[in-house]
């Protein structure tokens, strides 16, 4: 098992993330959602405690604990004061090693996910996400949310549930780390007393994946709403790419903020768009570039043909000297930003290791960053924005 520790005496606040890898990456459409169910379920109950008893010690220790599954990990986040750190770290290892997944809790959970899953559904801009990224994956598992969908978390047993936890939760697929006021000797110490009795029981799993299969063809679909999404998306490259920085870059010159191209020309000029932006993620497979538009209904085919022409003018027209600064400067404030604090501190150590790209990722994100020309954002426009993939959701009585 892998543990990292980050010192940091000026805070009186330490945070733990411990992620296993696994997540929707590695599950199929007859399990979709069960990663997220277990993580969820883990944290009401151990043989110590019930999930009140937990709920209220980990208050006692001035802070939280929470769990969840995403894309390409499980995780069990806490935070408390850092005098506690010990005691945090305990509570996260008992729950992390030995859930009861008591039969009422995981109803209890099951029904919040099913909630979730229709609220999601039920709202424009997340069910807009959604279609796209069904449309833009195809048989990929990252076409499905999270979540999961409605049917399969309603097939989840209990004993797959167990079966899914003993095959996460190895040293093998897990990445602890810590940060905060600590002291980095002990809590290695504290993590293999802690964590001690994980056995090893092989290389961690690799993803049987499909290639993506992007829909080309348009689509459109009805919902209630007071406000037509307009979203066009394009594969891009994984996290570990080396055009990864400048996809990034293009996304932020396109929409990063009131000086890209988006806001700029739809927005300010025509009047087309409520709210616009562009989107891309950190993905271990193929990653997205995804415009996004908020717009009036009668505005929805006009706004389309704006965004597709701006992609078009970027890809012939390159950017300036001066985009690609600002653009810079906006993603490498994001990552300052958003480094902020040790829980995100914790959660980039964790993550980055886990799936493979290594615990510094995030300085050397931010080097590459610093080195995106022109010509690189030129060269990556060509070459990964093709065909769109276009998903137009517009007000009506659609289900």
């Amino acid at each position: 098992m892998t543990v990292l520790v980050r010192e940091d005496p000026s805070s009186e606040v330490v945070a733990v993330s411990l992620q296993a890898r696994g997540g929707s990456l590695f599950e199929k459409a007859a399990n979709a959602g069960i990663t997220n169910l277990l993580a969820r379920v883990m944290v009401r109950g151990t043989p110590r405690r019930t999930a009140l008893q937990i709920a209220q010690r980990v208050e006692d220790l001035g802070g939280t604990l929470e769990a969840s599954g995403e894309a390409e990990t499980a995780e069990i986040r806490g935070a408390a004061l850092a005098v506690h750190w010990e005691a945090l770290l305990a509570e996260i290892a008992d729950v992390a090693l030995r859930p009861t997944l008591p039969a009422h809790e995981i109803a209890t959970e099951r029904a919040l996910v099913l909630s979730q899953i229709q609220t999601r559904a039920d709202t424009p801009f997340p069910r807009a996400v959604d279609a796209v990224m069904a449309d833009l994956y195809g048989p990929h598992p990252y076409a499905l949310h999270r979540l999961g969908r409605a049917e399969s978390v309603r097939a989840l047993t209990r004993e797959a549930l167990l079966a899914h936890h003993a095959a996460l939760y190895r040293p093998e697929r897990l990445v602890l780390a810590v940060s905060g006021h600590v002291p980095s000797r002990r809590v290695m110490a504290a993590a293999g007393r802690l964590f001690g009795e994980l056995r090893a029981a092989g290389p961690p799993p690799v993803p049987a994946v499909t290639t993506p299969a992007p829909r080309t063809e348009p689509r459109t679909l009805e919902a209630p709403a007071a406000q037509a999404q307009v979203l066009v998306a394009y594969l891009g490259p994984s996290s570990t790419d080396p055009d990864y920085a400048a996809v990034r870059v293009l996304a932020a010159v396109l929409g990063g903020g009131m000086s890209g191209r988006l806001f700029r020309e739809l927005r300010e000029r025509r009047g087309l768009a409520y709210s616009v932006s562009a989107l891309s993620s950190y993905r271990t497979g193929p990653g997205y570039l995804l415009a996004y538009l908020g717009t009036a209904p009668d505005n929805a085919a006009t706004a389309v043909s704006g965004v597709l022409d701006e992609i078009a003018r970027v890809r012939a027209e390159p950017a300036s000297e001066r985009e690609v600064a600002r653009a810079r400067a906006y993603l490498l404030g994001n990552v300052a930003m958003d480094r902020r604090t040790n829980a995100r501190h914790a959660w980039y150590l964790a993550f980055f290791e886990v799936v493979g790209a290594g615990w510094d990722w995030a300085d050397r994100y931010v080097r590459a960053l610093q080195a995106v020309t022109v010509d690189d954002v030129a060269r990556v426009a060509g070459r990964y924005l093709g065909t769109p993939t276009v998903v137009v959701l517009r007000p009506g009585a659609g289900s």
